[in-house]
């Protein structure tokens, strides 16, 4: 085995705060304003944005809400790369993922199952060290879940035959264990408000619809945007293989409804 090298935060003191009595405070204030009803029928997976927490917390607060009443132990986060370029997908496989809240330790048979089933996914360590996407999920998961085992995984290959293999590894190690799959996902990026409610639209139609393969297109077609799209196809994929039926939108929006700027969102 690795010897056990955690992940360091990257974007605590930036993206969300630093000190960690300022984090759960805000993280709490987001949920206590999140009014948001359960779907009926069990939790397999969620949809949660990945900008900074001022843009993004008041709607991420409504996925991660849920968990309140449907708890989990054992959570896998798929997320995009931004700053490095790689075939596949990436597991983090050395050790845990440190917040300011505290260190959230590996799952280790569902990292170890992956690397030894899919020729898709590899251990990549430029992959994780700088990438955002999937550390900003962790502390509202450490906020409402408190103690989780964690299955970090960062994609480089958006395209659908990429995103349906992932899936199909994803749910064969996860099958017949109580596994919460997130997808970290942005929308549009730089638009008037009213073009990224347009471009928005399409994304929450498809999710709603429970189309993965309708959202990969439109995507491909630049019809609409996502930042990236790969891990929501992934999910919603992995999802429907692990018996999920439907799809619920519960919140959208842009920085325009936080700051008021709607010049570009």
């Amino acid at each position: 085995m690795d010897a056990e090298k955690i992940r360091e935060s990257v974007i605590a003191g930036s993206w969300y705060p630093g000190k960690p009595e300022v984090l759960k405070k805000d993280i709490l204030k987001y949920l206590d304003r999140a009014n948001v009803s359960a779907p009926k029928g069990d939790l397999v997976g969620l949809i949660a944005p990945h900008a900074g927490y001022l843009y993004s917390g008041g709607v991420a607060a409504h996925a991660y809400k849920l968990l309140l009443n449907q708890p989990f132990d054992r959570v896998l986060i798929v997320a995009p790369s931004h700053r490095a370029s790689f075939q596949g997908a990436s597991v983090y496989k050395l050790g845990g993922y440190r917040t300011p809240l505290g260190v959230v330790p590996l799952d280790r048979e569902i990292v170890d199952s992956l690397l030894d089933q899919s020729r898709l996914v590899d251990f990549l360590p430029h992959a994780h060290s700088q990438e955002h996407s999937l550390e900003i999920q962790l502390p509202f998961l450490q906020v409402v879940l408190q103690q989780f085992k964690l299955t970090p995984i960062v994609m480089g290959d958006q395209a659908y035959d990429k995103c349906k293999e992932l899936a199909e590894t994803i749910a064969t190690v996860c099958r017949n264990k109580r596994v919460l799959l997130v997808a970290s996902s942005d929308l549009s990026h730089f638009h008037s408000y009213e073009e990224a409610q347009r471009l928005d639209r399409q994304v929450v139609d498809r999710v709603a619809a429970f189309d993965a393969a309708g959202l990969s297109e439109n995507l491909r077609k630049g019809s609409c945007e996502a930042c990236v799209g790969g891990p929501m196809v992934t999910v919603l994929l992995a999802a429907q293989q692990l018996g999920a039926t439907k799809a619920q939108v519960l919140s959208c929006a842009n920085s325009g409804d936080v700051t008021g700027d709607n010049r570009s969102v």
